[in-house]
């Protein structure tokens, strides 16, 4: 059984790929704190180009060599956004949040371009990690961080089992009107 959880944790989220469509073909996608990459990973495969960060250079040496994918060591915390001036087609975040950045995303996401967001929310800490509030997302933060500025396609907050028992928060949105 443990080694089913550890695949999954390995698997792209079936949020990421439910959602990626919406994200236009070869466009250029940001993995956000992507740490060994199987978002990655599983964009290039689908010809997306891929941009992923993470302030983790060992977890990003998984990365090497992999046709599509240019990886940037970085501590998007506390250092500036190293993609000022860029433009994503998609933008996705998973098991991740540090709410400066919101700022940053929204900027970077290019006109018809999609944001896939999904990470822990309160409630979360009874189920464990991450337990900490500034580590887990208000209810309905996500959808007060696109409001006005970009179109919702799909949210939900919610309780799921798997990988293993969380309470998540997750949103597709696009930056511009659904054509």
């Amino acid at each position: 059984m443990q080694n089913d959880a550890h695949s999954a944790i390995d698997q792209p989220s079936a949020w990421v790929q439910r959602w990626a469509a919406l994200i236009p073909a070869g466009g250029r996608v940001l993995d956000v704190a992507c740490g060994s990459g199987r978002h990655a990973r599983w964009f290039a495969a689908q010809g997306y180009r891929v941009d992923a960060v993470d302030r983790d250079a060992n977890a990003l040496s998984a990365l090497a060599g992999i046709t599509g994918i240019t990886s940037r060591a970085a501590d998007i915390e506390n250092e500036d956004w190293p993609y000022a001036g860029e433009k994503f087609a998609g933008i996705v975040v998973v098991n991740y949040l540090h709410r400066p950045l919101f700022k940053h995303l929204l900027e970077s996401l290019d006109r018809g371009g999609a944001l896939i967001y999904e990470t822990f929310a309160a409630g979360n800490e009874r189920y464990g990690r991450p337990g900490n509030p500034e580590f887990l997302l208000k209810p309905g933060e996500l959808l007060h961080i696109a409001h006005g500025r970009l179109e919702v396609i799909a949210y939900e907050n919610l309780t799921v089992d798997a990988p293993r028992p969380a309470v998540i928060q997750r949103m597709c949105a696009l930056n511009g009107p659904v054509t």
